[in-house]
């Protein structure tokens, strides 16, 4: 079972969290069969509504995603299941809560485990005027935590998500108990590197005829991939939507890149060494984030720890679920069970 839950975040903006596991029996919420889970199948024609004002893009509505989830319940901030520590899971950019999905699973058995769709993706609202600027990523997590009564949380992060996990902990030390850091630089990308994705963008061939060719192009055709990477074309399909031309992202483009510049150009190691919780840096071996940096970034840590994940790529969670469960479940165990 997966349950929507709406989140006020920054300025007003409507956040979907979605929480894993079967919530309590007395829990207020409906059940919406027509309308599955963050991840829609493909073949769903009931699809993600995006809410009024939302920016979303029309069209039939349904998502490339391959969750296989079944059906989700809608709920209030505070329904959730009372499960004694949470953790709340934080995608990378142009991701979305369902890339979750595995991790989340495993989770829910024994803790509350929400994924949120961060502003600007997933399900959550894209408001053109929005800010997309560190500060207010920061701030819908922070949100998230208290509105859901998670805290104090293990937040898994990947990406932008690790990066806005480690912000909040080192703004707000009191809502974090841990932190799991996936495949994310503190180092300063530079000009070239948002240069570099503004002309990848403008590369993707959209509208795709189908899904396939989704995963073809993002798996295999694509210029950044080196080797052919079904997982990597999984991914990208989940973050498609059927539009009346084809399929096309589910985020805009515009705004992806605006919340890239907001972090791309400086450096993060400072409040990297204001995180006071237990936190692991997880890499993969093939990923974005180098194995010096990543050992940096354990000794920058007040107490930091190390793991990295064979095989895998910047999408180590996705790429090998198994590996990555090895790799992180005995961290949140010691953290969760403290």
């Amino acid at each position: 079972m997966t349950r929507r839950i709406e989140v006020t975040g920054a300025g007003g903006v409507r956040l979907a969290a979605w929480e894993f596991g079967d919530p309590p029996k007395d829990a207020p919420g409906i059940l919406l069969p027509a309308q599955s889970g963050p991840g829609d199948h493909p073949g769903h024609h009931g699809g993600p509504r995006a809410p009024g004002g939302a920016g979303g893009r029309t069209g039939s509505g349904r998502t490339g995603g391959a969750t296989g989830l079944a059906g989700d319940a809608a709920g209030r901030p505070g329904d959730g299941p009372t499960r004694s520590a949470g953790v709340l899971l934080l995608h990378g950019l142009m991701g979305r809560a369902s890339h979750w999905a595995s991790t989340a699973r495993w989770l829910s058995e024994r803790h509350r485990a929400v994924a949120l769709d961060q502003r600007g993706h997933g399900q959550s609202e894209k408001p053109p005027q929005a800010a997309f600027t560190r500060e207010a990523y920061v701030d819908d997590a922070e949100a998230a935590l208290e509105q859901l009564g998670l805290a104090p949380a293990v937040i898994v992060g990947h990406a932008m998500g690790a990066l806005t996990a480690w912000q909040l902990a080192a703004k707000r030390p009191d809502l974090v108990s841990g932190l799991v850091i996936c495949d994310m630089r503190a180092s300063a990308l530079g000009a070239a590197s948002q240069r570099e994705w503004a002309d990848w963008f403008k590369s993707w061939p959209v509208p795709f005829a189908t899904l396939a060719d989704v995963r073809k192009w993002f798996g295999e055709d694509d210029p950044w991939v080196e080797r052919p990477n079904p997982a990597r074309g999984a991914y990208y399909a989940e973050v498609m939507q059927e539009s009346p031309d084809g399929w096309r992202p589910v985020f805009d483009p515009e705004q992806m890149l605006r919340s890239r510049e907001t972090w791309v150009y400086d450096a993060h190691w400072e409040e990297l060494a204001q995180v006071r919780c237990p936190t692991l840096v997880v890499r993969g071996l093939d990923g974005e984030l180098g194995r010096a940096e990543a050992q940096e970034m354990v000794r920058v840590l007040p107490r930091g720890q190390y793991a990295e994940v064979a095989d895998a790529g910047h999408l180590v969670h996705y790429d090998q679920p198994e590996g990555w469960r090895e790799a992180v479940e005995p961290f949140l165990d010691a953290v969760l069970t403290a």
